[in-house]
C-alpha cells in the first residue's frame, strides 16, 4: 500500500469522491457527541477520544490520564466505525492543531494503516471551504478489522528513566512553555516537567493561521533538534499522550522517521514518585 501525506487540505478533500473514504469525527471537549449530532461534516463517523483511543483506568499513575487501548480493543473500534484495511479514512477535530485527531492518525498507523490522513485547518477549514454538513447520526455497515499489534516505537516510564540521562537519547516534552516551566498545571497534580526533557511546544508546527508549516520548514526544525539522535532513541511526551502525537505526525510529514510516543507522559510521571523539575528548582 502507498504511503500517502499524513495531511490533507480541505480543498484537496472536497475533490475526493465521498464514496472512496471514511471519514471520522474525533472532536474531544465538553458535550462532544452532543455536538457531533447537532452538526458535523456529511458522511463523517464519530470516535469518542476518551471510550474509543484510550483505556482510562481508576488511577492514573498506571499509564496516565489516557492510556492506549490494547491493539484488539482499537481493532473493535474499527470495526464499528465500518473501517477495513483497505480503506482511505481521513478524521478531522475541532482544535488549533487537530490534536485528537493525530491521536486517531497514529493509532491507526501504529497498526500499520497507511491511507490514513489528518485534515489540516480541521473542521474550521472545511466549512470555510464549503463542505457540506449533516446532522443526527450516520448509517454504515460494520466491518471487521482484523487484530493487529503496534507497529510503531513505544516507551515506558522506565526506558524514559534511562533516555533522559543518556546523551544518545532526546526526550522531547511538546506541552507549552509555561507548563514546561512549573508555571501552570491545567490537568494534572503537578506542574513542572521530566527532568533532562527539551521543551519543544507543539504550537511551533503551525503557521499563524493554525495549519501545518510546510514540510521543508517542519524538516529543518527537527532536524536541527534531534541532530543524529536515531528514531528508537528519540521520546516525544505531553501531558497524556494525546497531543504528543501532533508533534509526531508533524515529524512524517517532515519525512523524518517517527520516534518513539511515551503515553503515560507527565500525567504518569508525575504521579510515580519520579525525580521531578519544578518551579522551584528553575
Amino acid at each position: 500500500m502507498a504511503t500517502i501525506s499524513p495531511l490533507i487540505t480541505a480543498q484537496e478533500l472536497l475533490e475526493l469522491d465521498a464514496s472512496k473514504i471514511i471519514l471520522v469525527d474525533a472532536r474531544a471537549g465538553a458535550n462532544t457527541f452532543e455536538n457531533y449530532q447537532k452538526e458535523h461534516l456529511k458522511g463523517a463517523r464519530f470516535v469518542d477520544l476518551n471510550r474509543d483511543l484510550a483505556h482510562i483506568k481508576e488511577n492514573p499513575a498506571n499509564g496516565g490520564r489516557h492510556p492506549l487501548p490494547s491493539p484488539e480493543e482499537f481493532s473493535k473500534t474499527l470495526s464499528a466505525l465500518g473501517i477495513s484495511p483497505s480503506n482511505h479514512v481521513i478524521v478531522y477535530d475541532d482544535k488549533n492543531g487537530s490534536n485528537f485527531a493525530a491521536r486517531f492518525w497514529w493509532m491507526m498507523r501504529a497498526i500499520g494503516h497507511e491511507k490514513i490522513q489528518v485534515l489540516n485547518g480541521g473542521y474550521q477549514a472545511a466549512i470555510q471551504a464549503g463542505f457540506a454538513t449533516n446532522s443526527g447520526n450516520e448509517t454504515f455497515e460494520t466491518t471487521t478489522y482484523p487484530s493487529q499489534e503496534w507497529k510503531l516505537l513505544l516507551a515506558d516510564i522506565e526506558e524514559v528513566e534511562k533516555a533522559r540521562k543518556n546523551d544518545q537519547n532526546i526526550v522531547i516534552d511538546v506541552r507549552d512553555k509555561n507548563r514546561y516551566d512549573g508555571l501552570t498545571e491545567p490537568l494534572d497534580l503537578i506542574a513542572g516537567h521530566i527532568p533532562g526533557a527539551v521543551n519543544v511546544p507543539l504550537t511551533e508546527n503551525l503557521d499563524e493561521n493554525g495549519l501545518f508549516k510546510s514540510a521543508d520548514k517542519l524538516a529543518a526544525k527537527y532536524k536541527a533538534i534531534l541532530g543524529d539522535k536515531k528514531p528508537e532513541n528519540t521520546i516525544v511526551h505531553c501531558g497524556s499522550g494525546v497531543t504528543a502525537c501532533h508533534t509526531l505526525l508533524a515529524i512524517d510529514y517532515a519525512g523524518l522517521p517517527i520516534p518513539k510516543l511515551y503515553p503515560g507522559s507527565w500525567s504518569e510521571w508525575s504521579r510515580n514518585d519520579r525525580e521531578m523539575a519544578l518551579k522551584e528548582n528553575q
